[in-house]
């Protein structure tokens, strides 16, 4: 298990590229599932999560090229799904979350599709209802075996449009029904789907593919299924979580970036909740600049003056995986914030760890947080910690890099799951930061 070791208090300077949306990037790569000709995909982030899911795929029989850093062709022409039900495949699937959207695309081509209970982050209850609910209504069987822990939908007949109403805007199950309905008999169509830029991504490249989908972007998506889909070109949008990590981690630590081609149209509410904690953002281009805030940041308050309430909620709302940076941030504002968790229970409970570095944080129950900011008259104090899922590590790692001392962050896996380099990245803005193994 490899550890970082963080020298903080250093002000960092320069120039970051963001790398291509992990979450966009999982449900792209399981669409190449759906037709045996080439796909091209540029901007693949170099992340655990990623190339666990590239793995899956080279095992389940896909022809995988790398053509130059970020850029890979798919050809899923000649499939092994004896895999599916393999040792091997139970082992690998229940790694990583994301291979549950394998499902959906093998599905929608192969008539059955299986997976292990799906792992991913500690950060509560995830359930898959909404996904084989669709599958269902799509006319598929479902099955689960409890003692394998082991889901199966299987459709020999094919799948059959239909109108289905989803009990929650799921992004990834959203995903998994929209690839499975692009190759059933006549319409479907989905309300409440999410409608976040990932899903406006995988309606973009699966149109692009032959697919006839309307209402992209809006919660309504009608699919009219036709029997086959072809090759296409796609890219990925930058990672607008990596973006507000580093929009956070430039104010925490009084730091001077720019931050590169971050595809503006995409970030929804991400500029507009740093500014409501004091936080100064440029737009220059496409580029955000983050000046350096030597004066600190103070957080606004609603019009009527009560406390400034930051909470998650579906796209267009503020994304849920940027509420552990805006936490961490707000430790050294002026002034005090409730951020409110809803979508997950467990996800702010790595706020202890910022206590033991100094934070002013009351845990009101396991979704509130009250944080009363510093305002820099006094410093974090460097400890040891442990990473216990991927935001919560970055902001842990973004507390490390603005603390007095040496800290050393533990399972440091899980950041490496959705940051691609980021230690190498934070030396070249003059981060003090070592990897150990």
């Amino acid at each position: 298990m490899a550890v970082f070791k963080i020298e903080g208090g250093h002000h960092l300077s320069g120039e970051v590229i963001p790398q291509g949306a992990k979450n966009e990037a999982l449900q792209i790569l399981c669409a190449v599932l759906l037709t045996d000709q080439e796909i091209i995909i540029h901007n693949i982030p170099d992340i655990r999560d990623v190339n666990k899911l590239i793995v899956i795929l080279e095992n389940l029989g896909v022809k995988v090229n790398k053509l130059a850093k970020g850029s890979y062709s798919f050809r899923s022409d000649n499939l092994n799904l004896a895999y599916l039900e393999s040792e091997q495949f139970k082992q690998e699937g229940s790694g990583l979350r994301g291979s549950i959207m394998i499902v959906g695309a093998l599905l929608g081509r192969f008539g059955k599709g299986y997976i292990p209970r799906p792992g991913g982050d500690k950060i509560g209850r995830r359930r898959l209802d909404t996904h084989f609910e669709g599958f269902i209504k799509l006319g598929a069987d479902f099955r689960y075996n409890k003692e394998e822990r082991f889901y199966g939908v299987e459709a020999p007949n094919g799948l059959t449009g239909t109108s289905m109403l989803l009990e929650e805007a799921s992004v990834t199950g959203t995903a998994n029904i929209i690839m499975a309905a692009v190759l059933a008999k006549g319409e479907t169509s989905i309300y409440n789907a999410a409608c976040e830029p990932y899903i406006q991504q995988l309606c973009k490249m699966l149109i692009a593919m032959g697919a006839k989908i309307q209402g992209v972007g809006s919660n309504l998506i009608t699919i009219e299924g036709i029997t086959k889909l072809g090759g296409c070109t796609h890219t990925v949008l930058p990672d607008m979580i990596e973006i507000g990590s580093w929009i956070g981690l430039a104010a925490m630590t009084q730091s001077e970036i720019t931050i590169k081609n971050v595809s503006w149209e995409n970030l929804g509410l991400i500029p507009t909740t740093f500014r409501k904690l004091g936080i100064t953002l440029e737009k220059r281009g496409d580029d955000i600049y983050v000046p350096p805030h030597t004066n600190g940041y103070e957080v606004q308050s609603f019009i009527d003056g009560s406390i400034m309430n930051i909470s998650d909620a579906p796209w267009p709302g503020f994304t849920p995986d940027l509420l552990s940076i805006v936490l961490v941030v707000a430790t050294q504002a002026k002034g005090s914030v409730l951020i409110h968790q809803k979508m997950f229970e467990s996800r702010l409970f790595f706020v202890d760890k910022l206590i033991d570095m100094g934070a002013k944080i009351i845990l009101c129950d396991p979704h509130r947080a009250t944080i009363i900011g510093h305002d820099f008259k006094s410093t974090l104090k460097a400890t040891t910690m442990t990473s216990p899922d991927i935001r919560a590590g970055i902001s842990l790692l973004i507390a490390a890099l603005s603390a007095k001392g040496t800290s050393t962050i533990h399972n440091i896996e899980q950041i490496d799951r959705g940051y691609e380099n980021i230690d190498e990245r934070l030396r070249a803005l003059g981060a003090k930061i070592t990897r150990i193994d």
